[in-house]
């Protein structure tokens, strides 16, 4: 096989690697989250394959929709758990448990995505509403070794599927910190070079 570059040319011209600790997370929904963050990931995305059916060996073609892995964040709780608080009450809005009434009162007057947008969608008292203030959009900025950014991987219209645990206990020898962890779902996100 003949290649039409040179060896040298194909070599990489950055030769620095990445830093998990190099990064930070933001979100509009969530301001007493986001200056806790100790852990995010960039989820993965996979694109499932079709099977082709033959008398002999099934031959795998390439599937036409991509499947996104949910956002996950890792953060420290702070003293009085306002961050874990705020995240609960999106969920709550969201999920409305014991009332209709909080998801209004969330949408109007909690949430701090400003509500509005192009597309308004039926809401759960069947009133065609802008449904913007219930999602947030989220970014993951990724830092050189010398913390400048290089990279942005922008979220658009996340909202949260699920939050941890926390667990208090008598037990502990040492002080541990509380950190939580929550899963967002997502419309689509992309990598920006900055």
């Amino acid at each position: 096989m003949v290649t039409s570059t040179s060896p040298l040319a194909r070599q990489p011209d950055k030769l620095d690697y990445a830093s998990p600790t190099q990064f930070t997370f933001g979100i509009h929904q969530l301001p007493k989250v986001e200056f806790f963050v100790r852990a995010v990931n960039i989820p993965g995305v996979t694109l499932p394959t079709v099977t082709l059916a033959t008398p002999y060996k099934d031959i795998p073609l390439m599937g036409e929709k991509l499947e996104y892995g949910n956002l996950t964040i890792e953060f420290i709780v702070d003293e009085y758990l306002e961050n874990y608080i705020s995240l609960h009450n999106w969920l709550v809005g969201a999920g409305f448990p014991t009332k209709r009434q909080q998801f209004t009162t969330f949408r109007d007057v909690t949430s701090n995505t400003p509500a509005g947008g192009d597309t308004p969608s039926s809401d759960i008292i069947g009133k065609a509403t802008p449904d913007k203030a219930m999602y947030s959009d989220a970014y993951i900025m990724i830092l050189s070794n010398k913390n400048n950014p290089i990279l942005q991987v922008n979220f658009e219209d996340i909202f949260p599927v699920s939050i941890g645990d926390l667990d208090f206990t008598q037990d502990a020898t040492d002080v541990e910190y509380l950190f939580a962890t929550a899963e967002f779902a997502y419309k689509i996100y992309t990598i920006q070079t900055l």
